[in-house]
């Protein structure tokens, strides 16, 4: 089972805590100083918020695997599309250590697809260094890109 994952910079942790809470019907399943994340069943899904990065709002996108061959399914397909990827193995990140890569859609959205292996005490174990614009997380500065072509009907609506 797969879950999908979600990471928005905030400009007010405790404030942006309050809200998500209450509309989640829960608290936080991790809090850290700068760092806070939901792991929700209903639905399902891997919420985080953090203060790092350069301006508010979503971060990146991702597919969180409960299994490490399911991790290796999606890279297979993501291969076979020859959709351009960043493998990063075993990292550190959002206080975890996971194996992971990336992908970017068309417009730019990182995707992160990772599958935890623990959590660990710091929010990543690598050098600090933050380029001017830098990922609120742990996104690649230089993310992947290979556009791909998507058929897109016409609609009046905007979802």
């Amino acid at each position: 089972m797969k879950r999908f994952h979600v990471h928005a910079h905030v400009e007010d942790l405790g404030k942006s805590i309050a809200f998500y809470s209450a509309m989640f019907g829960t608290s936080p399943t991790r809090v850290e100083s700068d760092y806070a994340k939901w792991m929700l069943d209903d639905p399902k899904i891997n919420f985080a918020i953090s203060t790092r990065g350069s301006k508010p709002g979503i971060d990146h996108l991702g597919i969180q695997t409960e299994t490490e061959e399911e991790l290796k399914e999606l890279k297979a397909r993501a291969e076979q599309a020859e959709l351009a990827l960043l493998d990063e193995g075993q990292t550190t990140c959002c206080y975890s250590r996971s194996d992971k890569y990336w992908v970017s859609d068309p417009q730019g959205i990182a995707w992160e697809n990772f599958h935890t292996l623990h959590t660990i005490p710091v929010f990543s174990e690598k050098p600090s260094v933050e380029a001017p614009q830098a990922s609120a997380c742990c996104a690649p500065g230089t993310r992947p890109q290979k556009p791909v072509p998507i058929s897109v009907k016409a609609s009046s609506s905007c979802c």
